[in-house]
């Protein structure tokens, strides 16, 4: 039995797309996601759950989780904020189902066994997650077909291309993954850790050096306006009781604001840039705070590109955006590095940086030969770099010469769960 009987028009596929910061879902033909849900959920324990298990003698305090922003970012006592994946895979799978329940009853609002799902992952996924995470769907969900493509092959897709290197910078890694022809090579993918959650940590030091408090909206009772570089005159909000992992989620969100307002990478290492010809930006904190930045905001992401730059790090002990990508290419065979370097997309919501596809486009014009041609390919909206591999995977699912790659509900039942190691490559 095909899957072409789920394709067509009366019953649309759903695409999910998991990444390290968020978790998007929507629905295959269109154009962004309907939702993009965090990927750290709130955990509470269950206290009214708790009295009534305790007529039932059980040990274990139910837990209730709080998923999405509207409910996560609101102070509740007692509430931890943790995150189901690590290192781009499936970690923690109880969470996983719960935020797949509130997928299906929130965004999707249809019941799963109508719908044929596509999914992304990781292209360093192990064999038991992949099987792990088809038994769930087909077992729990009962939904009526499944695929699993690798992020890097659907952010090509989205771009047009069968064959590409994919630089993406997301928030816990930047990582170069060569496609050809469809396929991820497994052997050649280079990871870095430098990435969103290190210009996060660069911008926090910045401030502190600076002196300046990192205050998160939920903290502040009221506040009044100063002017530039006067000291912030505001009030704290009584009673705040929460945990440790919740402010720092919150103050991770106040220096993302800042980092995406006023970073820009300089087109040249910082040492060569005249960062004084350059204008500055000015920012307002959420206490009220504000302030104009020059040079400092060149001088944050030159890590990104040079880690010898990164004072911590005791010389280059990891690899900088271009460095990955050029040792991603050498490791391939010679005949496809044309093809690849002849298209590098850049992708994730870390490359939205200012400037970001400039530097990386000067770094490998010095270090690739005169005679290879070098083409840097980067969308020019920012929901189609940081969606990527959804828009990817909408393309492929509504596409009717896919129809019959579906692994469906028939031949898992025949076939188990490692079926999708032969029919998903």
């Amino acid at each position: 039995m095909s899957g072409g009987v789920y394709g067509g028009d009366e019953i649309g596929a759903i695409v999910l797309d998991i990444g390290s910061y968020s978790f998007r879902a929507g629905f295959a033909g269109e154009d962004t996601p309907k939702a993009e849900i965090p990927t750290h959920v709130g955990v509470l324990d269950d206290l009214e759950a708790a009295v009534d298990m305790e007529n039932n003698d059980s040990n274990i305090t139910p837990k209730r989780y709080l998923i999405d922003t509207v409910h996560m970012k609101h102070p509740v006592k007692d509430m931890e904020l943790s995150s189901f994946l690590k290192d781009g895979m499936i970690e923690n799978w109880d969470v996983f189902e719960k935020v797949m329940d509130y997928v299906y009853s929130n965004t999707i609002k249809s019941e799963a066994n109508l719908h044929p799902v596509l999914m992304s992952e990781a292209a360093w996924i192990t064999k038991g997650k992949r099987e792990q995470l088809t038994e769930i769907m087909f077992e729990k969900y009962g939904i009526p077909a499944f695929f699993l493509c690798k992020n890097p092959v659907l952010s090509a897709f989205a771009n047009g291309r069968s064959t590409a290197l994919i630089v993406d910078s997301g928030a816990t890694q930047t990582s170069a993954v060569p496609v050809y022809d469809g396929y991820v090579i497994n052997q050649c993918i280079v990871k870095s850790p430098l990435a969103g959650d290190f210009i996060t940590a660069e911008c926090k030091k910045l401030l502190e050096e600076s002196g300046i408090d990192i205050v998160p909206p939920y903290t502040i009772a009221s506040k009044e306006v100063v002017g530039d570089a006067q000291p912030a005159k505001w009030k704290r909000k009584e009673n705040l009781d929460v945990t440790k992992s919740f402010n720092n989620y919150m103050v991770k969100d106040v220096l993302q604001d800042f980092a995406a307002t006023i970073l820009q990478v300089p087109d040249s290492p910082f040492e060569e840039f005249q960062a004084d010809t350059m204008p500055t930006v000015h920012y307002e904190f959420p206490h009220g705070y504000n302030q104009d930045y020059g040079s400092e905001r060149f001088r944050v992401c030159e890590g990104l590109f040079d880690p010898s730059f990164i004072k911590e790090s005791g010389g280059n002990s990891m690899l900088g955006v271009s460095h990955v990508v050029s040792s991603s290419v050498g490791m391939c065979d010679v005949e496809i590095r044309p093809a690849l370097y002849g298209s590098v997309i850049c992708v994730g919501g870390n490359s939205l940086l200012q400037g970001f596809t400039d530097r990386l486009n000067r770094d490998l014009s010095t270090k690739t030969l005169p005679s290879m041609r070098l083409k840097i390919i980067a969308a020019t909206s920012s929901s189609e770099r940081r969606f990527s591999s959804w828009i990817g995977g909408s393309i492929l699912a509504s596409l009717g010469a896919f129809q019959q790659m579906w692994v469906s509900k028939q031949e898992y039942e025949e076939g188990g769960r490692v079926c999708i190691e032969r029919k998903c490559p």
